[in-house]
């Protein structure tokens, strides 16, 4: 039994996080997702668009999913959720910045050697991401009107 371990903000559901969802549950038996804490993204990123908990629950309605939990919150050490999650393997997402070496030193330095970390690749479509999808609406959303389409 290989479980596996994916995470992420997942703000905006959207093809690329269900492809992410799909290539980490390829590698394994169980697929566990953490979904950042509010505090996390906001830490990291953006003020969250949906909360984490909204979030959490249409990640694991994801036929890959088996559970999503919540992360913790970025006061609580990183590695705490291993022990909640207990992975054989974690699989990272083809645009996320974290760099497989210094994740396999950190997890062999708080004793989570036998970890094995992946990347995934990403998806080939041109909207596979939340910033890449805004930025398509707001290209399509004329200036000059009050929405993306003009009425008929």
């Amino acid at each position: 039994m290989v479980r596996v371990m994916a995470v992420g903000i997942f703000d905006l559901l959207h093809a690329g996080h269900l492809h992410y969802v799909e290539r980490a549950r390829s590698l394994g038996d169980e697929l566990v997702v953490v979904v950042a804490h509010d505090d996390t993204v906001r830490e990291q990123k953006h003020e969250p668009i949906t909360g984490q908990e909204l979030r959490r629950r249409m990640v694991e309605g994801l036929k890959p999913v088996d559970q999503a939990i919540v992360g913790n919150p970025p006061k609580v050490p990183i590695f705490e959720i291993l022990e909640t999650v207990k992975p054989d393997l974690i699989a990272l997402g083809y645009d996320q910045k974290h760099s497989i070496e210094s994740i396999h030193e950190g997890l062999s330095k708080h004793g989570y050697g036998h970890i094995e970390v992946l990347r995934v690749e990403g998806l080939s479509d041109d909207l596979d991401g939340t910033r890449k999808i805004i930025s398509r609406i707001l290209d399509l959303w004329p200036s000059d009107e009050g929405g993306p389409y003009e009425e008929d």
